[in-house]
């Protein structure tokens, strides 16, 4: 097609600040997302293991996003998972409609389109795979691609690995609050409960990429998210007033810190306002798992070490599942002061 169908055309007032993504990809003026080499995480040397802490958690603070080297998890492992999803969408439209979702019966998880599944109701350019995969006893295998046939094998076994370096950068995060290390990932379910959620990202080429998004501008609801792509840039933070491009940096993840983790730690670090950006000449995929907490078991609220006179509660006390609620119909309050005005 050479044109879009009007309901994926953004707002007017939208539209002046969606450029060209590859031109700015490769812009080195003004801020860039930090780049956290993990390599010394849990180094011997003392000096050099908080050397990298106090890097992780400056990022979190600063922006609430990084780009995450050396994070442990072998590039063979993080290929293989790219290559299964990429060959999971690469299949015909009936294959891949046998694991489609049904969002009015309330099943979210398995194959979609975004349509109108946003707050503006508008539409993105986008096609979705999500699923639920870790802990291993909640992930429904019976929805999972059964083509390509390495799917289910790697997929598993890297959000097993994802699983560790959660732990270990709540771990970071939860030092950087003054509390024990453990404390974050128990706030947040701990082993038995904290969600790992798979979305995989399909933005085709896109005919008009100036009105379109592939996902529009948003905070994370998890507590935390790690993205893989395909090197393809797409990914914009509102950082200081702009939106400001992420490189794609080989070998990397990129983690957001959501708003769960922004909730627990009463605003000290930041679940940044992000959105995807579509383009012509290449097909962009991004394979995110959301870190989320059970949906009622937890009250999200400040932690009590986090609040003093001087720097009160900031967010209400609610459950994950009203936290989810209050964003999807109500982008007023907390959330509603992040959000770019027009003229942004």
């Amino acid at each position: 097609i050479e044109r879009i169908p009007k309901e994926y055309i953004r707002p007017e007032e939208e539209r002046p600040s969606i450029g060209d993504i590859f031109a700015e990809e490769k812009m080195d003026r003004g801020p860039q997302v930090p780049t956290v080499d993990l390599k010394g995480i849990n180094s011997d040397d003392l000096e050099v293991r908080e050397k990298c802490r106090e890097e992780l958690r400056k990022a979190a603070v600063d922006w609430g996003v990084m780009h995450l080297v050396n994070h442990g998890i072998p590039e063979e492992l993080t290929g293989r998972v790219k290559a299964a999803g990429e060959g999971f969408f690469g299949q015909p439209i009936e294959e891949k409609e046998k694991y489609a979702n049904d969002q009015a019966a309330g099943n979210v998880q398995g194959y979609g389109s975004k349509l109108a599944n946003n707050a503006s109701g508008q539409l993105e350019w986008e096609d979705y795979f999500f699923h639920c995969v870790f802990p291993e006893d909640k992930a429904d295998l019976s929805i999972w691609p059964k083509t390509p046939s390495d799917y289910i094998d790697a997929t598993r076994e890297y959000a097993k690995q994802l699983r560790a370096l959660t732990t270990t950068v709540l771990a970071v995060l939860s030092q950087g609050l003054g509390l024990e290390e453990g404390r974050l990932e128990k706030e947040v379910g701990g082993m038995e409960e904290l969600l790992l959620q798979m979305k995989i990202n399909y933005y085709p080429k896109c005919p008009q990429p100036e009105l379109a998004l592939g996902v529009e501008a948003h905070t994370d609801v998890s507590a935390l998210t790690f993205i893989l792509h395909n090197m393809v840039p797409g990914l914009q933070l509102f950082y200081e007033g702009k939106w400001v491009t992420a490189k794609c940096v080989p070998n990397s993840i990129i983690m957001h810190v959501g708003d769960t983790v922004e909730i627990l730690s009463n605003g000290k670090y930041k679940s940044i306002l992000h959105r995807g950006v579509v383009n012509r000449e290449n097909v962009r995929v991004s394979w995110a798992v959301f870190c989320e907490p059970p949906k009622e078991k937890i009250i999200l609220q400040p932690l009590p070490e986090t609040v003093c006179e001087a720097d009160p509660p900031r967010f209400p006390p609610r459950t994950f599942a009203q936290h989810i609620k209050h964003k999807l119909f109500r982008l007023t309050d907390q959330e509603g002061a992040d959000t770019p005005k027009p003229d942004e």
